[in-house]
């Protein structure tokens, strides 16, 4: 800031800028990076908050991000309303940004905890954050009118807003959320905001005109972020343990994905982002239909393609087979691998599967993989998860499933979870259809699990039998050999019957591509939609 020589006007300071100028303008600008870099992350923070509590990523992540940039520039409208005391205003506003973006997460919990939901708590933090960023930019141009003229200002003021936003985005994507996590992240950010607050107050207090309370709210906000840091676990946990019947055993956020490990009396139960995965309960009757029927009618089933998996469930029942020579498991998060080779629970249900030495783990995107790869299998399980957002939905693309064929072998078979034809009928009939306008001969089929509700899979070929052909090769394998808990010809047989009307609407269901990506909304659309 200028001397108080300086003449002031509008609450800026005019006249002679001393020959430390270009240190305090820089000082300002060097305080925006921060504040940029923590508005970028803060609303990132805030909605994959949303999309973890709330469900439906992509509608979360576009609400609050415009929600936060409409209350942006709500802030800015604003800020021609102050007049004078700009610094005392820009330090106040980093103060209360250090609260709220602390706090978002912990608030969040709570309400989940104790309101019952946190729509209100998630998108009024929103918009509170997005009013007081709103109001950082203007206000900060106005105090470095003093050192520059306006064109160069304007200029240099949103630039290192937005190299800040850059360099904020980096930092969430590569640090923040899969080391430090919803727990912590926020409280990170507050930090930023209190530092720039703190760095400013103390370096020009004699300027000021409030401070005394500037220097209470440093004091008290100071407390409140260390507090906050040595007591956010227990807090976060407390909310979190809200959302689930079951004790939390094992809780985890990845650059991917939230994992959640429960338990209730001797069973275990699997959480991805809020969404069920299995229950030791009854997790058979969901991986020995995946697999079993489709090594049953391949011609061959030496090499063995599992895509997503990473709990290792579906490769214990592959590795039944004495005859698969080799496995390769695709799963892109590391996290989830890692919970599969090491956790106790986990190494109980999958039998340790992950030592076995037929085994091959790759964390690539499965797209990614299925295009790259020059190798050809002859049976490929793909065990993603639902159709839940366009990242996973191109996974259940015309396109994919083409690609998928080009590394079958002559007498291969391509098996996929498919939702639920009761809980998501339209979801289900797309993935079917989708499959044979691939090329591929399908038979569905589906079972009651009791934890998990009514699941449907497919099972296709791309070689020239016809549908009724193949269902008959399924309703005449046995099983006998293998170690089931569910699975036998019986069971087989039952499971490829459906209930009336199932199929009636097939004509009306359109095929699911890349660049229409219909899935996502018939998902949405369907009980399990949100």
């Amino acid at each position: 800031m200028p001397h108080r020589s300086a003449e002031r006007e509008g609450g800026v300071y005019r006249g002679t800028v001393p020959d430390t100028s270009a240190n305090q303008s820089r000082l300002l600008k060097a305080c925006l990076f921060a504040t940029g870099c923590s508005g970028i992350v803060a609303e990132f923070t805030l909605s994959t908050l949303a999309s973890y509590i709330l469900g439906n990523t992509t509608l979360q992540w576009t609400l609050i991000m415009s929600l936060m940039l409409f209350t942006m520039g709500v802030g800015s409208r604003i800020s021609r309303y102050f007049t004078c005391h700009l610094l005392d205003t820009f330090i106040t506003i980093e103060f209360a940004l250090s609260i709220l973006c602390a706090t978002c997460a912990i608030a969040a919990y709570f309400g989940t905890a104790w309101l019952g939901e946190s729509t209100a708590v998630i998108y009024g933090y929103a918009g509170a954050v997005g009013l007081l960023i709103g109001l950082e930019i203007p206000i900060v141009a106005r105090m470095n009118d003093a050192y520059e003229g306006l064109r160069t200002n304007i200029a240099s003021v949103m630039e290192k807003d937005y190299y800040g936003a850059l360099a904020g985005g980096l930092l969430f994507a590569f640090f923040a959320l899969p080391k430090l996590g919803l727990t912590y992240t926020p409280i990170a950010l507050g930090a930023i905001n209190f530092v720039v607050a703190s760095v400013l107050y103390w370096r020009y207090r004699t300027l000021t005109v409030r401070s005394g309370r500037l220097q209470l709210a440093f004091w008290t906000v100071g407390v409140a972020i260390i507090t906050l840091a040595v007591f956010a676990k227990p807090i976060t946990l407390f909310g979190e343990q809200s959302q689930h019947r079951d004790r939390i055993v094992f809780t985890t956020q990845t650059p991917y994905q939230k994992l959640v490990l429960t338990e209730w009396k001797d069973d275990h139960w699997l959480f991805i982002n809020g969404n069920i995965q299995f229950s030791t309960y009854d997790e058979e009757r969901y991986h020995e239909p995946l697999v079993h029927p489709a090594l049953g009618v391949a011609g061959s089933r030496e090499h063995i393609l599992i895509l997503g998996g990473g709990d290792g469930l579906a490769l214990r029942e592959v590795l039944k087979h004495d005859d698969v020579r080799h496995v390769t498991l695709v799963d892109l998060d590391p996290e989830m691998t890692k919970l599969g080779k090491a956790h106790p629970v986990l190494l109980e249900a999958n039998e340790s599967a992950f030592t076995d030495a037929r085994l091959t783990v790759v964390h690539e995107d499965a797209g990614t993989f299925v295009q790259r790869t020059r190798d050809r299998y002859d049976v490929i399980i793909i065990d993603l998860p639902d159709p839940k957002g366009p990242d996973l939905a191109r996974l259940y693309t015309r396109g994919f499933y083409r690609d998928c064929r080009q590394i079958l072998s002559r007498e291969g078979v391509l098996v996929t979870q498919a939702s639920s034809p009761l809980h998501a009928p339209k979801a289900f009939l797309c993935i079917l259809k989708t499959m044979e306008s691939a090329g591929y001969t399908t038979v569905p089929f589906q079972n009651a699990i009791p934890t998990m509700g009514t699941w449907g899979w497919i099972l296709a070929k791309q070689d020239e039998t016809t549908p009724t052909t193949l269902r008959n090769h399924l309703a005449a394998l046995r099983f006998d050999g293998l170690d089931t808990h569910f699975l036998n010809q019986e069971a087989m047989v039952g499971m490829l019957h459906f209930w009336k009307g199932v199929f009636d609407d097939a004509e009306e269901i359109a095929v699911n591509t890349l660049m229409d990506p219909v899935i996502d909304q018939y998902y949405h659309d369907s009980e399990w939609g949100f």
